[in-house]
């Protein structure tokens, strides 16, 4: 049975960091991705790290890039996610994600449409 564990999240400052850590279980991954959603608004791509063999690659989004790093260890099945300058607009629930095959590109890693499973989400609130 595949399950994907999140913790990590919590209320923080403006400007503030937390780190989101999600591990899975019961499958190898070959991609594992963040996707967030904000009250009244559609699930978004964050961030994944996308491996074949030991070469690994990470994709963001533009809305994070310079401020959110996302790593990995698919040995572990664990990805993390590094979250520093949080602004108010990063509140969203955040949800892990993972896809058993490979993807070959960005444009695969942040379709959520191309992932099997995903946890059960961790409240993320930056708020002064």
């Amino acid at each position: 049975q595949v399950q994907l564990v999140e913790s990590g999240g919590g209320l923080v400052q403006p400007g503030g960091s937390l780190r989101l850590s999600c591990a899975a279980s019961g499958r190898t991954f070959m991609t594992m991705g963040w996707f967030r959603q904000a009250p009244g608004k559609e699930r978004e791509f964050v961030a994944a790290v996308r491996w074949s063999g030991n070469v690994r690659w990470s994709d963001h989004a533009d809305s994070v890039k310079g401020r959110f790093t996302v790593s990995g260890d698919n040995r572990k099945n664990t990805v993390y996610l590094q979250m520093n300058s949080l602004k108010p607009e990063d509140t969203a629930v955040y949800y892990c994600a993972a896809k058993e095959g490979y993807c070959s590109g960005s444009y695969c890693s942040s379709s959520s449409s191309e992932y099997d499973y995903w946890g059960q989400g961790t409240q993320v609130t930056v708020s002064s």
